[in-house]
């Protein structure tokens, strides 16, 4: 069974820094659960206070998330159409078969939404496109770092309990 824990522990946090990419996925919060899998193993302490730290940060970031790239549209001038927009935008990017649709697709959305807002002021629309973008790689960069920290974690704890392990 610990085999069978460790096992889906590190598929988990490799899931997780997957998942940092991915909307569908919580990255960071499937990164921690991860370590929490690794902690009900026999080989590896239980250890209460790291894994509320852990898990703090995780939902953090997962909040934090739905927030940040409408922060980015509204620094930029953009209103809920272009957050709208650009969601719409990101599922549709991760699904077409275009080379970085994941890029292109949340700028795209974000610049129709605000079309669709007012359609007379392109500049305004490109702007907010620009500020969602912007919030959008951010919200990447920050879940993409905290699933690599738990990557981390995760190899200096089975490092640490190496001997019980293997």
């Amino acid at each position: 069974m610990d085999t069978i824990l460790l096992l889906l522990s590190f598929f988990l946090v490799i899931l997780g820094i997957i998942g940092s990419f991915l909307p569908v996925l919580p990255g960071p919060l499937t990164g921690w659960t991860g370590l929490l899998l690794l902690h009900f193993t026999d080989y590896v302490p239980m250890d209460r206070s790291f894994l509320i730290i852990t898990f703090c940060f995780a939902l953090l970031i997962f909040i934090l998330d739905y927030f940040i790239p409408a922060i980015g549209t509204k620094k930029f001038g953009g209103s809920k159409y272009g957050v709208y927009g650009t969601t719409l935008g990101l599922i549709v990017g991760l699904l077409s078969p275009i080379p970085f649709g994941v890029l292109i697709g949340p700028f795209l959305g974000a610049f129709i939404g605000e079309l669709l807002y007012d359609n007379k002021n392109t500049t305004r629309a490109l702007k907010a496109s620009f500020g969602s973008f912007i919030g959008f790689l951010s919200s990447i960069f920050i879940k993409f770092s905290v699933a690599l920290i738990y990557f981390g974690l995760f190899l200096r704890i089975i490092w640490k309990n190496k001997e019980g392990i293997f």
